[in-house]
């Protein structure tokens, strides 16, 4: 049962559900030259509660949200502010279970719902589907009960990663729903990263997906969301962390960078994400862009996947983080803007790749602590 704690970001009745937009009063100019652990805590406690009313109109990803929320606490080394039993209940509460094995060959998939409200039967071409079930929400789903300890050999992975090849598409790619949806490398690496913390590759061809990713980089080193697209920092992570979890590229990549298992040219992309830190010491995701918050991670755990941390200006982008450290608690996108749970979760990866003291360390290409990740 849970208690009167854990009825805020695990209630579902009317649940208080985001909105990452910044409210129409800018927030009182704050500078803080040290990281303020304690802060970041009664922030994400607070979120735990009780999600704030401009959260409402993200309803749809309330795991998504309680994965900000729960590695936050995680990598801050704070968990024990959450009840983990009441939080591998609710997670497992989402999960979509197939009537009987021929269900597994309707289409479908049999992952892990965002919300109550995907729960909900909908309509499609006249006949009603109760699956809403989404590979970003599995993958939320799976990283929070890995962080709270939960063992993953309780989940009925053979009716997920059987269903989950319904998704991937003849070029390697993956739709997150199989109603049909956008199909880029953000789908991709939950995929990779679902298979992966199974333990189990049989939800997906890892050979057509790397070929997906090698057809994703650019003519400048980085790498695109899809084939042709602009230069992203967001899909130089998924590519790096898919390839990684596949087994593609390994620790010594930096020093092998033209390994033919691979293929990816990384030196062309260390020289493209260089090039992303500003003259502030921020980074940012795309050329002409401002720095921003989130690409301290997305940047930096890319280069600290590849090994190349040490060519990035470590006291410059501490700097700029800071910036965006919030009275309140939490990270802003930038500075003078108010904190928001996505920012605030990235910034606190951020400082964890640097190092931070009293943070846990990450595992870069999954997304969620050390310790979460090995299971210790």
């Amino acid at each position: 049962m849970e208690d009167d704690r854990d009825r805020g970001l695990l209630y579902d009745s009317d649940p208080p559900s985001p909105s990452l937009s910044p409210p129409l009063s800018p927030p009182r100019p704050f500078a803080l030259t040290f990281f303020d652990r304690e802060r970041h805590v009664t922030f994400l406690e607070m979120m735990y509660h009780m999600l704030p009313r401009p959260y409402q109109s993200q309803e749809i990803n309330h795991l998504t949200l309680a994965y900000f929320v729960i590695s936050g606490l995680d990598i801050l080394d704070a968990l024990d502010r959450v009840h983990k039993d009441a939080v591998a209940d609710w997670v497992l509460s989402f999960q979509a279970h197939p009537r009987s094995k021929a269900d597994l060959d309707n289409g479908q998939f049999y992952g892990f719902h965002g919300s109550r409200s995907s729960q909900f039967p909908s309509k499609d071409n006249a006949i009603f589907t109760p699956n809403g079930s989404h590979l970003a929400s599995t993958y939320c789903a799976l990283a929070i009960l890995k962080i709270v300890g939960y063992n993953l050999s309780n989940i009925d992975s053979e009716s997920m990663l059987t269903s989950m090849r319904n998704l991937q598409q003849s070029d390697g790619s993956f739709m997150p729903i199989h109603i049909g949806a956008e199909r880029d490398l953000r789908f991709l690496y939950c995929a990779a990263a679902i298979c992966f913390m199974l333990n189990n590759w049989n939800g997906m061809d890892r050979e057509k997906a790397k070929e997906y990713i090698l057809n994703c980089q650019s003519y400048d080193g980085g790498f695109g969301l899809s084939p042709g697209s602009e230069s992203h920092g967001g899909a130089a992570y998924c590519a790096i962390a898919s390839l990684r979890l596949m087994g593609f590229i390994g620790d010594d990549c930096l020093s092998n960078a033209s390994a033919p298992s691979s293929k990816a040219n990384i030196r062309s992309l260390l020289d493209w994400s260089l090039q992303r830190q500003f003259a502030d010491g921020g980074i940012q995701g795309r050329p002409n862009k401002p720095s921003d918050t989130c690409y301290a991670f997305w940047i930096g755990a890319t280069m600290g996947t590849l090994g190349a941390n040490k060519f990035i200006d470590e006291i410059a982008l501490r700097s700029f983080l800071l910036t965006c450290q919030s009275e309140y608690g939490g990270f802003a996108k930038s500075p003078g803007v108010l904190p928001d749970l996505y920012h605030s979760y990235y910034g606190l990866a951020a400082f964890s790749i640097l190092g931070e003291a009293g943070l846990k360390p990450l595992c870069l290409e999954l997304g969620v602590t050390e310790a979460a990740a090995t299971g210790l």
